[in-house]
């Protein structure tokens, strides 16, 4: 997977994302039920991403995680576990979780699902147009959770599928600087 890592600049140590999502999107009109169709391309990371989270095609979880492992993973120093990005809609099966999964077996760190959690809003966050609407919406909704077993601080791995405003992992960060067995933060997302 060709990929173009990017820095994501926040209230966390250090971030990146793989790459862009959708390189173009061409509006092509309605379908017989009124739905806008579009002629949209995505880049590797992007198409990757589309598949695992729209078409359910799991496989694509271990490609995103072996490229997140040989892309990103070496630029964070000392990562002691990965956390992942509660999710905002309720799957049978978690994108985010699934790549997660993968990359913790690649790079033997343990991956913590349950450290934090999101109250459903009732707001689809990708719908708002502006960070501080998605910052006032999700103020004290993201909730922390002690489950890193005993007492050491350690550096943490935050995953989550895409970057747009920041708003929902600069809420994230903020829970976590709260807790005690955190050191460092670092952050990765699939695209922006």
């Amino acid at each position: 997977m060709d990929v173009q890592v990017r820095e994501l600049h926040g209230n966390w140590d250090l971030g990146f994302a793989l790459d862009k999502h959708t390189r173009s999107s061409i509006y092509l009109g309605e379908d017989a039920w009124g739905h806008a169709m579009f002629e949209t391309k995505r880049s590797p990371a992007g198409e990757a991403l589309y598949q695992l989270k729209y078409r359910q095609d799991w496989s694509q979880a271990q490609p995103i995680a072996m490229q997140i492992a040989e892309s990103i993973y070496p630029r964070f120093p000392d990562v002691g576990c990965i956390v992942t990005m509660p999710a905002s809609r309720h799957r049978a099966r978690q994108p985010v979780l699934e790549v997660a999964t993968a990359l913790g077996r690649i790079v033997c760190r343990p991956v913590h699902y349950r450290t934090l959690s999101k109250a459903r809003t009732g707001q689809g966050l990708k719908d708002m147009g502006t960070k501080a609407s998605r910052v006032a919406v999700l103020a004290g909704q993201i909730r922390l959770h002690d489950e890193m077993p005993g007492s050491t601080r350690r550096n943490v791995l935050l995953i989550d599928d895409r970057y747009d405003t920041g708003a929902s992992l600069e809420e994230a960060c903020r829970v976590l600087r709260g807790y005690a067995k955190v050191a460092g933060i670092y952050v990765v997302t699939i695209t922006w």
